[in-house]
């Protein structure tokens, strides 16, 4: 062999080593976001959710891949896009709503699941016990079904000559039948008669605000369902188009001109599932992931849209607020 065929020959080795070595490398890990809304309601839960896998060292496009599936508020389209995921083998499926941990548990027992949701977990057989969950699932349980009784509360010391209070719920929802049980309880022991007013979708949530102004604007609560959580510039528009005090559960509700909001603060949630998903990534077993509780609680209350409904706030209960918005 000449001098000059032994040197092209190892030229030619040398240039196709780095193709050898990136076909040995092991392949990115993807995680599956299945949500019940869509991507552009989800921008701000996801980008949350990168921050905790950031924690972790996992930045999306550089050593993890996101797989997004949306159902568009659309409950029975939940079980297909679980099982979609899984048929693509993902390495962890994410879920932002109790409907979508409900499919994603039926679709797969060995793919580990991250939740977050307001409903117990354990009511709905999600895991056996928040401090050691078993199986494949763990998450964040967001304190929301526990609090409508709260909520409930809040609303009647803002306008406590209301006799009746509604309840705006999705009749398609897991978490419907918990959060009525609460606002029941919370009723009676007020003294006050709770009136459902279901929407199953955006027309219908127009037609409820509707239905609330036939006789007398009735205050109004409402569920802590995606459908409705995901709109809150919406709602608070319905709210004051109709004249109608309505406490929500999340601070973008309040800020967007609603009169009231109480819940968790979800960016902290979301970003605690992310790392929750990267610990996961790194070989952590969801069984020993307790279910992280987020229990800290905003209360905000628009003091502009109270001026408008013509609310004067007990200056006891404007001492509670965690923000007030003027």
């Amino acid at each position: 062999m000449t001098r000059r065929n032994f040197i092209a020959l190892i030229g030619s080795v040398a240039t196709a080593l780095p193709v050898v070595a990136r076909a040995q490398q092991p392949a990115m890990p993807v995680i599956g976001f299945l949500s019940i809304g869509s991507l552009e309601v989800d921008s701000k839960r996801m980008n949350a959710v990168r921050r905790g896998l950031a924690e972790i060292g996992y930045v999306e496009g550089q050593n993890v891949a996101i797989e997004y599936r949306g159902a568009q508020h659309q409950n029975d389209r939940l079980p297909a896009l679980a099982v979609d995921l899984v048929s693509r083998r993902v390495d962890v499926i994410v879920v932002v709503s109790t409907a979508g941990a409900l499919a994603a548990k039926a679709a797969t027992n060995t793919i580990p699941i991250v939740f977050t949701m307001g409903g117990d977990p354990v009511q709905f057989s999600l895991v056996a016990s928040l401090n050691r969950p078993g199986g494949n699932i763990t998450g964040v349980n967001i304190l929301n079904t526990v609090v409508m009784g709260k909520r409930l509360q809040l609303l009647h010391e803002a306008v406590p000559t209301a006799r009746v209070i509604g309840y705006l719920a999705n009749p398609k929802s897991a978490i419907t039948r918990l959060e009525t049980k609460e606002l029941h309880e919370a009723a009676r022991a007020l003294g006050v008669e709770l009136r459902v007013l279901n929407a199953a979708n955006e027309i219908e949530i127009d037609t409820a605000f509707a239905t609330l102004i036939k006789e007398h604007p009735v205050p109004l609560v409402v569920s802590t369902d995606n459908l409705f959580t995901d709109r809150p510039v919406r709602l608070a528009t319905l709210a004051a188009r109709h004249a109608i005090p309505v406490i929500h559960a999340y601070r973008e509700f309040a800020a967007a001109g609603g009169l009231i909001s109480y819940g968790t603060e979800l960016a902290d949630a979301y970003r605690q599932v992310g790392t929750y998903a990267g610990r996961i990534l790194k070989g952590a077993k969801p069984a020993d992931l307790p279910v992280h509780q987020a229990v800290k609680v905003d209360f905000v209350i628009n003091l502009k849209t109270a001026k408008a409904l013509g609310i004067n706030f007990p200056s006891a209960l404007l001492a509670r607020a965690d923000e007030l918005i003027e």
